[in-house]
């Protein structure tokens, strides 16, 4: 019975050989195996497979912008921007809510008064942000708190500052949400038509251009969009909204809104009324043919007419023109650069021109190439000429490049000094007012009215 139950090792051998030879495949078919276990393990281990459920739980990021011919994705788009900026407008504080915050701050003061400021303590402060409402939320935070903490010996801030500072916070929001209706392709930037029509509806809303003749409104626009252009805008055209706000371009505007604005904060302020129908107004003045564009001839009167004639040809080499003048918007980032030589555009603006051979540097030749016109200006004004030696030492010391043979514009604007070397190189003015600094500094002690040679 044992000796049934027992398999013959005879018969086990034949069934393992007769598997054996039903199991046996071909290279072929081994390999065709092999790539397809191999792209089933690669699939699920690309698509996260069942121990990595998540993998296929990410978010789409990137959604591609519809085509022109596809109306109804843009119409889409369109309305989805709309909905998502009104959602935002509506999470701001609005005026009454501001007045309420005002009134709570005020309530909640902890003496003693600190000069004439009123100051809240940091318990206080969190009692407010409990009973002013769930859009005040995102100020009562202590990070906030220790930004508006200066020297106060009872660890309290300013009940104003801090108004300020939401008051501030809840207009650049306003401006962002009022920017981003312009923006098209709802990407973050400006093309300068965008910037356009923000301006010219921006326009009625601001007192202080109550006075422009709405015939003059397309120069106006254009005189006060060159300044973001000259500044910000890079090589593909467009300009970032976030730049927009960060500079104080933006401030400078919509200081506008005062009616009562001083006038002397009108003249300093480039796109007040004033500002914009001087430059206009030079623009005509200059214009001598009266065909709407100036030549280099016409140019050459700007300001004190003292800029050399080897400046004046690398503008109308490097600069747009038509038929070799310049319409207004050229001559605009002409006037931005020259009135702003401090700021980093306008020396880029100006080193670009001076750099004639496009090597990113000026040398010892590029200097001497300019500083001739200067010599050659003196000489014709009966002025003995100063050495480009002794120029060239000074400018050096001035700016002291890292490389002692070469000056970059970076250059120029770590030494702070790219406004006085610019002058020196392209205007006899500017040259004679630093060549005479000393006795121009010991006038101005004397409690003469001479001009600052820095703003020459």
């Amino acid at each position: 019975m044992a000796k049934e139950q027992q398999p013959q090792w005879s018969d086990i051998l034949k069934r393992r050989l007769a598997n054996t030879k039903k199991d046996e495949k071909s290279d072929e078919e081994k390999k065709a195996e092999e790539t397809e276990l191999f792209t089933k393990y690669y699939t699920e281990w690309k698509g996260g497979g069942d121990k990595d459920k998540s993998y296929k739980n990410i978010p789409r990021f990137y959604y591609r912008l519809p085509a022109e011919d596809e109306v109804l994705l843009q119409k889409l788009r369109e309305e989805s921007r709309a909905v998502f900026l009104q959602r935002k407008s509506r999470e701001l504080l609005d005026n009454e809510e501001l007045q309420n915050l005002w009134f709570l701050l005020d309530k909640h003061q902890v003496p003693p008064v600190s000069g004439e400021e009123a100051m809240i303590s940091y318990e206080a402060y969190l009692q407010v942000g409990e009973k002013a409402g769930p859009k005040c939320k995102k100020f009562f935070t202590a990070r906030v708190y220790s930004k508006l903490l200066h020297s106060d010996p009872y660890g309290r801030i300013s009940i104003m500052q801090f108004f300020n500072y939401v008051m501030r916070k809840v207009w650049l929001h306003q401006t962002r949400i009022g920017l981003s209706l312009y923006d098209v392709a709802g990407q973050g930037h400006l093309r300068e038509s965008d910037l356009e029509n923000y301006i010219l509806e921006l326009i009625p809303t601001l007192p202080q251009l109550d006075g422009l003749e709405k015939s003059f409104y397309s120069f106006y626009v254009c005189t006060a969009v060159r300044c973001w252009v000259s500044a910000f805008f890079s090589s593909s055209g467009k300009i970032k909204i976030q730049d927009i706000l960060a500079c104080s371009f933006l401030d400078d505007l919509l200081e506008l809104r005062d009616e009562e604005l001083s006038k002397e904060s009108q003249e300093s302020n480039w796109f007040s009324a004033p500002s914009a129908l001087r430059v206009y107004g030079q623009y005509l003045n200059l214009d001598k043919d009266h065909n709407g564009m100036l030549s280099k001839e016409e140019l050459s009167r700007y300001g004190t007419a003292t800029l050399t004639s080897v400046f004046l040809d690398r503008v109308f080499q490097e600069c747009l023109t038509y038929d070799g003048e310049m319409d207004y918007k050229t001559y605009l980032d002409f006037v931005l650069a020259l009135e702003n030589r401090k700021e980093p555009a306008a020396l880029q603006y100006i080193f670009k021109l001076l750099d004639m051979e496009n090597q990113g540097y000026l040398n010892v030749f590029s200097l001497n190439y300019f500083f001739r016109a200067i010599q050659e200006q003196m000489k014709l004004h009966g002025q003995e000429p100063v050495t480009f030696q002794d120029v060239k030492d000074e400018i050096f010391d001035m700016v002291k490049p890292k490389d002692p043979y070469k000056i970059t514009l970076q250059d120029l604007v770590n030494s702070c000094q790219g406004d006085t070397v610019t002058s020196i190189l392209i205007d006899l003015n500017g040259f004679w007012t630093y060549e005479n600094r000393e006795v121009l500094v010991a006038n101005d002690n004397d409690g003469s009215n001479t001009a600052d040679p820095d703003d020459s």
